[in-house]
């Protein structure tokens, strides 16, 4: 439009010019009027032209009426005619510093999460959008940003101050971006991506945390301890098993034919150095006596 009006000017003062010099006594008056003429035939199309720019959609509004969406380039419009432009550009809505939400675990304690969620405006939705929130600033403040906060607190309701601070937080980060995706989706809204930037706890949670954790690890090594202790019965009844199995089959395996030889024998090599030797041997009592002398 600036080049129209730029042009349309210099046609004017051109034929201003050829006027002056076809007519020496051109009067100022008459100069006057033409340069009116002129401003306002620019002014009166600037009021009837409008350029969308390349990264722009826009909706035109007539008496209360919603017209269709005006793609990028030169549209011409009556001077009734208002125009909003929505950027197509992705945009960025920083939920950090006074904007953090504060979110509170299935045990009641308070978390502070920060995040970012960028999302953009579809094209093909701006006229809906338009009548449901007027601009592109009332979209992130009207829905963006409502949605995500409410998101991100039912999502963090369902897991405990520790998940939420640590062990779980990539998986609901992950279930932050695929809701509020679903939800804003419908209405228009494009999100590309939804970064979880920190979790911090707040002070009385975050010492309910550490009193947790040595709790935690307290339970961990009373249970080694006890799990050490079943295993030292165990082996001790195990042992104690082995024996008595093993002295029964002894006692089981002896009778007094094995016992007197065993007697005998012993008895023999008692003898190599005690040349006569006698003593009861056997269940029954009956003596033995050995000659060492005698081979």
């Amino acid at each position: 439009m600036l080049y129209l009006a730029l042009l349309l000017l210099a046609a004017g003062l051109t034929l201003i010019v050829r006027r002056l010099r076809g007519n020496a006594g051109f009067r100022f008056a008459t100069l006057t009027r033409s340069l009116l003429t002129v401003l306002g035939l620019l002014a009166g199309l600037s009021t009837a032209a409008y350029v969308v720019e390349p990264y722009e959609v826009a909706v035109p509004t007539t008496l209360g009426r919603v017209g269709g969406t005006w793609q990028p380039g030169l549209h011409l419009k009556s001077p009734l005619t208002e125009v909003t432009a929505f950027s197509t550009r992705p945009r960025d809505l920083n939920l950090t510093g006074n904007d953090t939400v504060e979110v509170r675990s299935s045990e009641g304690g308070v978390l502070y999460a920060d995040l970012t969620v960028k999302w953009a405006i579809d094209p093909q939705h701006t006229r809906a959008l338009y009548q449901l929130a007027g601009s592109s600033d009332a979209v992130q403040q009207g829905l963006v940003l409502p949605d995500s906060r409410e998101i991100v607190r039912n999502v963090f309701a369902k897991h405990t101050g520790v998940e939420g601070y640590s062990s779980q937080r990539e998986a609901i980060g992950t279930e932050i971006a695929e809701l509020v995706t679903d939800r804003l989706a419908p209405r228009g809204i494009l999100v590309t991506a939804v970064n979880l930037r920190n979790v911090r706890p707040s002070d009385s949670l975050q010492h309910a945390i550490d009193q947790k954790i040595q709790q935690d690890q307290a339970t961990a090594q009373a249970q080694a301890a006890v799990l050490t202790a079943k295993a030292e019965a165990e082996k001790r009844k195990i042992d104690a098993d082995s024996t008595a199995a093993a002295n029964a089959a002894i006692a089981g395996s002896l009778n007094d034919k094995i016992l007197m030889s065993q007697c005998i024998e012993a008895f023999k090599a008692a003898a190599e150095k005690n040349p006569v030797y006698a003593s009861p041997c056997g269940s029954t009592g009956t003596p033995v006596i050995v000659d060492g002398t005698k081979r």
